[in-house]
């Protein structure tokens, strides 16, 4: 193989989620398998097992008794009911002003942000604080009229970059709940399809986006993700059309406010 070559290898195993280098020996992963079933013999066996915990309630249970935003993050890194945990380097929880009058809420961290701690600073997170500042917002801009709160649905990376699960929405559904009543935004922004069934219960972004509409109380935009729009340059058009729509809801609620 030439360098370009292995260089492509190297990227697509990277971007399937294979960011260990291999060990100097091998592991039968099979036969590890095999002694701890052994284990479990009927005689070793409990004679009742335990009822199993509902993991949406302890998470609701969890996130309300969180009175600020680190106590939800501390409340979060302690949940152990979701798999994705053990998977994923680190819990992402936000970026940004807590107390900007926008918080967006996209899907859930890819490679960079598992790395990173931090949500949407991948190419896709690049082209969203693009898209923004534009409209004069940015996750980095120390003033609550100009800046972006942002999270995601889930707070731990699934395995190579797939969606999001049903039960893993459930789940932390509580959490991000909790979440935005802590933050309080003036306005919400669903990223994508995800983060519109979790926060509007539908989906079809191509149908929702751009149309306003409200979750918690609060004025929500669903808007295409930002990786959508870099597969499809062509969405771009409605995304700008969508920005400009966020900029003068903004205008027009602190106007009246």
């Amino acid at each position: 193989m030439d360098y370009w070559s292995m260089k492509a290898a190297l990227t697509w195993q990277l971007d399937m989620g294979a960011d260990e280098a291999i060990a100097d020996t091998p592991v039968d992963r099979f036969a590890a398998s095999r002694k701890e079933t052994e284990k479990l013999t009927p005689e070793a066996a409990p004679a009742s097992a335990p009822p199993a915990l509902d993991p949406v309630a302890v998470a609701a249970e969890s996130a309300k008794g969180a009175a600020d935003l680190e106590a939800l993050k501390s409340a979060m890194e302690a949940y152990d009911l979701c798999e994705l945990k053990r998977g994923a380097k680190q819990l992402v929880f936000s970026d940004g002003l807590p107390a900007a009058r926008v918080m967006i809420v996209g899907e859930a961290p890819g490679r960079d942000e598992d790395l990173e701690g931090r949500p949407f600073v991948g190419r896709a997170g690049q082209f969203l604080d693009l898209m923004f500042s534009h409209v004069g917002l940015a996750r980095t801009a120390p003033d609550a009229e100009k800046a972006l709160y942002i999270t995601n649905i889930l707070p731990w990376r699934p395995p190579q970059n797939r969606d999001p699960r049903p039960e893993e929405i459930a789940m932390m559904k509580p959490f991000l709940a909790r979440h935005i009543e802590l933050a309080n935004p003036d306005v919400l922004i669903s990223m994508g399809n995800h983060a519109c069934d979790a926060l509007l219960g539908r989906k079809g972004i191509t149908r929702l986006r751009g149309t306003w509409t409200a979750a918690m109380g609060i004025p929500v935009l669903p808007m295409f993700h930002p990786a959508y729009l870099l597969r499809n340059p062509a969405a771009k058009r409605e995304a700008w059309a969508d920005l400009l729509s966020l900029k003068a809801q903004l205008a027009e609620a602190g106007c009246a406010g």
